[in-house]
């Protein structure tokens, strides 16, 4: 049996989290003061995921980048392939919030869409 402590990421409390596991099961969550706070120990003990944010270069534009984020949470271990790719694209403008700028990004089956807007020049 092992015992892991994490500090819930899923509300704004904070909650210090007391995560018991065994043969790679949850058998038990405490701490938390809201349900988030078991969904999210469960989820991170067992299959931790991130949404990324990041920015990627933008041509025909008064501004060189445009912020981007991952549609849905990705495994957490996809996040360096992610960036690669992420770092690799250019889009052209104009481009809109929500605009798919790559789909399906390293396999993870989420895309990555934009979160602010560039205008043409």
């Amino acid at each position: 049996m092992e015992n892991r402590e994490l500090t819930c990421i899923g509300c704004p409390n904070g909650c210090l989290l007391s995560v018991t596991i065994e043969n790679g099961e949850v058998i038990s969550v405490s701490g938390n003061t809201c349900p988030k706070g078991d969904i999210y120990a469960r989820k991170e003990v067992v299959n931790p995921t991130r949404i990324v944010t990041s920015t990627v270069k933008v041509t025909g534009s008064d501004k060189s980048r445009v912020s981007v984020k991952t549609k849905s949470d990705i495994p957490k271990d996809k996040i360096f392939a992610v960036m690669d790719e992420i770092n690799k694209s250019c889009v052209n403008a104009p481009v809109s919030i929500g605009d798919v700028i790559i789909k399906n990004i390293a396999g993870t089956g989420s895309d990555i869409i934009a979160t602010a807007r560039a205008e043409k020049v």
